[in-house]
């Protein structure tokens, strides 16, 4: 039986013992377990962040194994290979479908119920490949998707325009990579179109200064990478959004990597598109309206995420 209240977080780098961290901070669970190949590794992590336990909510948690996400509702996939300096999302692939395909057995040796969030890059070819291998319904294998890539965004507009970043609506969708895209067309500021809340800010070639934050946006990852090795606190915030969505059915919009099947100019792939995230995983893909460069750059970005995951499984698969 489904323990509600429970989540595993594999693989204890820095970034899922962030999630692992914040998970903790948010009283949403009473267990969590965390596995790692490197058991030390998981035991340390989990003793590390139960010394807090005292001035949080009760939460039974530990280091353990995979026969212990039998009962688990959450599973949050964050081992593999790190992203290294100059390196892309996408290099990564070939190294982490092998370790991918080891955790993927062991997890549907114990549990076919749960919702499994994968947040390893390549995220959208991974959390594809996962879904495949899996046999688990494609509700319920959730990438993170450009969740975070949304958020920088709308951080970035946020201190150029003045405003709460909370108040900025907008998407970031396609790959989380480089070949992602803003979605200014019908981006909002609480309720005024982009270009009228640009011409209320005083901004001055909007246009021009929107897509130069895009960019500072997509580049952002090498830009931490190179200084501190790996991005984690935000992505972990990132996590933890959509986990919020999940645990309290708040059937939220965020642009998670989901299948996609027949919207917008793609099918049989994962991709960060705005969908609604309910408790049983995401409940459906919304049709974002796009313009014509818009939707040319989507579909370049599904093509080359097929392109890609298809020469990589010629290889590996």
């Amino acid at each position: 039986m489904i323990n509600e209240q429970k989540c595993a977080v594999i693989g204890c780098g820095f970034v899922g013992a962030s999630i692992a961290y914040t998970y903790a901070e948010s009283g949403l669970f009473s267990e969590m377990v965390l596995i790692d190949a490197n058991r030390k590794k998981a035991e340390g992590e989990a003793l590390d962040i139960a010394h807090g336990l005292p001035f949080l909510a009760p939460m039974k948690l530990y280091a353990g194994d995979y026969p212990d996400l039998a009962d688990a509702r959450l599973i949050v996939i964050a081992a593999g290979a790190g992203q290294k300096p100059g390196e892309t999302r996408l290099d990564l692939l070939a190294r982490n479908l092998k370790i991918f395909d080891s955790i993927i057995d062991s997890i549907v040796a114990y549990n076919r119920e749960a919702i499994l969030l994968v947040v390893t890059n390549p995220v959208d070819l991974l959390t594809y490949h996962t879904l495949r291998r899996s046999g688990y319904p494609a509700s319920r294998v959730i990438g993170s998707g450009t969740v975070l890539d949304s958020a920088r965004l709308k951080y970035l507009m946020g201190e150029k325009m003045h405003v709460d970043p909370r108040n900025v609506h907008a998407f970031i969708i396609g790959e989380h990579g480089d070949s992602e895209l803003p979605v200014f067309s019908s981006a909002n500021v609480s309720g005024i179109d982009l270009p009228d809340y640009c011409r209320l800010a005083g901004m001055e070639n909007w246009e021009e200064t929107l897509y130069a934050m895009f960019r500072e946006v997509r580049d952002s990852a090498y830009k931490i990478i190179e200084g501190k090795g790996a991005t984690y606190y935000a992505i972990a915030q990132a996590v933890m959004r959509i986990t919020r969505s999940i645990m309290r059915n708040e059937h939220s919009v965020l642009p998670v990597s989901t299948l996609v099947e027949g919207h917008y100019c793609t099918t049989d792939i994962c991709l960060g598109v705005p969908s609604v995230v309910g408790e049983n995983g995401v409940e459906r893909v919304l049709d974002l309206p796009l313009n014509e460069e818009e939707s040319r750059a989507f579909c370049e970005s599904a093509a080359k995420l097929r392109a890609t995951l298809e020469e990589t499984y010629a290889q590996f698969v």
